[in-house]
């Protein structure tokens, strides 16, 4: 087979076949034939993904010159060398020369204005079917005229050598944001790929007047744009897919000065327990072809799938076009944000289920980036366990945190953007002892915040954690409002609050923003 003269410039010298630009459906017959997943009862595709199950952060390293030498934070990014990530580059290209490769030229950001060209080869098909699913996919057998500006290589199957590649292990996702390429070895968790563009996005947006964010938003009938942050398990994708708002996207977004836009063309979404009264719209998705489900347990004979399943992992995922949702942005276009919410999974059941933030409230818990683990989520994992993600998406952020805060400072303030802090983790005690707050409490409060109904409501202050609480919501008992009287033991309560306002305090000494610190928690 002829060698594309891109692929040549870009260091192959040969490939064993080619399948450029193939449909999902073209890409599910070479998925079926190689078994590398087995199709479940109404359709949806079925892979595992080998011994990674999530994301290898500890595996992921930024290659260190005289582009970024002076732009990423380096004390949360792993430096690599330009001529170690050389190296390797040649070993993957020779890797995958012996390989059917699978390319997909498709493109990221749904503004024209700010849209980036990526290719992506892969060494598997069903990889390939999940980059057509989440960024914007072209027509079929389409080809970049010129070189795109993001290059992913992806080889699940070759194995560094830390001794020789300078790797931590035989896993490696490392970007080199001056070439836009970026290597992906070891690991077939397909959340690298999607994630591994979101941090060249995060690199490159901010010198464009772009604020990146790991968020969601949706959008009402009034034309009012919603932005939810939220770390994983808090509920973004779950809450943003609203059958009365339409969702623009569920994960990766820009807030440029002439409004917002999704970054990618599909969704991500966890699917550990999802029901279809619950969460009908996403439910719906894992229920047709086209959709890729990582992880997921089925039943080898009926091939029906057992969501509620985690005898392989927690993190069962289901990846999707946009358009399945059926109240999805045609567009990936909103206007700015008139709702700001942030989500956080409160396993110490202290935080209020609902607080208005002021711009430096919202800037100080953005920075934070609060949510909790609980329980057997993680080895070793025996009780809650605060976790502070900065700007709720540290591992894709490669610049420093005030880079990010300052733009969603002066954006909430040029916009009149109002900010809340949502609770979706535990009332009445902590995990284990009280119970998560309902999905239908969660959506009634955001359905007040919408209409306008808590912007003039009676509140209080919280003694530990400086938010101003709502004393009243619509459609919400008034005891859970206010966290410390939904606990039976009040001094319980007092204790875990001050636990927890005291690591606020200790996370945030690490950034130089003595002016925010005190609009955060108060420590006693």
């Amino acid at each position: 087979m002829d060698l594309h003269p891109q692929l040549k410039a870009g260091g192959f010298s040969k490939n064993k076949a080619l399948f450029w630009g193939l449909t999902t459906s073209q890409l599910t017959e070479e998925a079926l034939k190689r078994e590398e997943g087995v199709l479940a009862d109404q359709g949806p595709l079925v892979v595992t993904t080998g011994k990674y199950t999530g994301r290898s952060a500890e595996d992921k390293f930024i290659v260190r010159d005289a582009t970024t030498e002076k732009k990423i934070w380096w004390e949360q990014n792993k430096s690599f060398s330009p001529a170690q990530f050389e190296q390797l580059r040649k070993k993957v290209i020779a890797h995958l020369e012996n390989k059917d490769i699978f390319v997909q030229d498709c493109f990221v950001g749904a503004d024209p204005k700010h849209q980036y060209s990526v290719r992506v080869l892969n060494e598997t098909a069903w990889h390939n079917i999940f980059v057509r699913n989440m960024f914007f996919r072209q027509p079929s057998g389409f080809i970049h005229k010129s070189a795109p500006k993001f290059t992913l290589l992806h080889a699940p199957s070759f194995k560094a050598d830390p001794k020789t590649d300078g790797t931590r292990s035989e896993t490696f996702i490392i970007l080199n944001f001056t070439t836009g390429t970026v290597l992906i070895g070891g690991t077939a968790y397909a959340g690298e790929v999607k994630k591994a563009v979101f941090t060249l996005l995060n690199f490159c947006y901010p010198d464009e007047g772009i604020f990146p964010m790991h968020s969601s938003i949706n959008v009402g009938k009034e034309n009012d744009t919603a932005l939810f942050f939220g770390l994983s398990g808090t509920g973004k994708t779950t809450l943003s897919a609203d059958p009365d708002r339409v969702l623009i996207g569920d994960d990766e977004h820009g807030w440029g000065p002439t409004g917002t836009f999704n970054f990618e063309g599909g969704c991500y979404a966890k699917v550990i327990n999802l029901s279809s009264k619950t969460e009908p719209e996403i439910y719906a998705t894992t229920q047709r072809f086209g959709t890729i489900l990582e992880n997921v347990v089925l039943d080898p004979n009926t091939r029906t799938l057992d969501l509620n399943s985690n005898k392989i992992t927690e993190n069962t995922r289901g990846s999707y076009p946009i358009n399945f949702i059926p109240n999805a942005s045609s567009t990936g276009i909103a206007g700015h944000p008139k709702h700001i919410v942030m989500l956080t999974a409160d396993a110490f059941g202290v935080l209020p289920p609902v607080s208005q933030l002021t711009t430096e409230q919202a800037m100080y818990h953005f920075i934070s980036g609060y949510t909790a683990k609980v329980a057997g989520t993680e080895i070793g994992i025996k009780e809650p366990k605060a976790t502070f993600s900065t700007c709720f998406g540290a591992p894709f952020m490669p610049r420093p945190s005030s880079v990010y805060a300052h733009l969603l400072g002066q954006r909430m303030k040029t916009h009149h953007s109002s900010a809340w802090l949502i609770n979706t983790g535990w009332i009445g005690g902590s995990y284990g002892v009280g119970s998560r707050i309902s999905l239908p409490y969660t959506r009634a409060i955001l359905k007040a915040i919408f209409l306008g109904q808590l912007n003039d409501a009676p509140t209080e202050t919280d003694p530990f954690f400086n938010l101003k609480i709502p004393k009243q919501c619509p459609n919400i008992p008034d005891a859970i409002l206010n966290p410390r009287s939904s606990w039976k033991d009040k001094n319980a309560y007092d204790t875990k609050a001050k636990e927890l306002a005291k690591q606020f305090v200790e996370n945030f000494k690490k950034f130089n923003f003595e002016e925010l610190a005190k609009h955060g928690p108060y420590s006693k």
